[in-house]
């Protein structure tokens, strides 16, 4: 066997080469090198997340005037009316943990729809199949990345 020579690339990053003496211990590398690349290393991955956050502000008001039927939404990243004219016709998910145990679950869930923008700052109007009750405002919410129009 030869020593070990270091090749050092462009980016400055050291890699080396060993060079064989034998064509037999040459073949055993070419099999090993092969065996290698049919089974790739399993990295464990991150889940991804197929939704956007929101935070839930309130319904619709005016003054004196409340409009429950409508509940405005934050969107994280959503800065202008343009960035949440894309959000238009996504479904919008608050889950919430009941006291009570439903098919095996905690967990429950109100469902709605994004349906357009609300003023200037990328606050979002959103309506419920049932009106949001004001213990949700100030909680999370998911707004899906469906239907998509893409």
């Amino acid at each position: 066997l030869k020593p070990l020579r270091f090749n050092t690339p462009r980016n400055g990053l050291a890699t080396h080469s060993l060079r064989l003496a034998s064509p037999t211990m040459a073949g055993e590398k070419k099999q090993i090198a092969s065996a290698a690349a049919k089974k790739p290393a399993k990295k464990t991955k991150q889940p991804v997340r197929l939704y956007a956050k929101g935070i839930i502000l309130g319904h619709k008001r005016s003054k004196s005037n409340t409009y429950h039927s409508i509940t405005l939404l934050k969107i994280d990243g959503v800065r202008t009316k343009e960035d949440a004219a894309w959000y238009a016709g996504k479904r919008v998910a608050y889950v919430y943990k009941a006291k009570k145990e439903v098919k095996n679950s905690k967990f429950r869930v109100m469902w709605g729809k994004v349906r357009r923008s609300h003023g200037n700052s990328g606050v979002v109007r959103a309506k419920f199949l049932k009106n949001i009750p004001p213990k949700a405002f100030g909680a999370p919410c998911r707004i899906m990345m469906y239907p998509s129009s893409i």
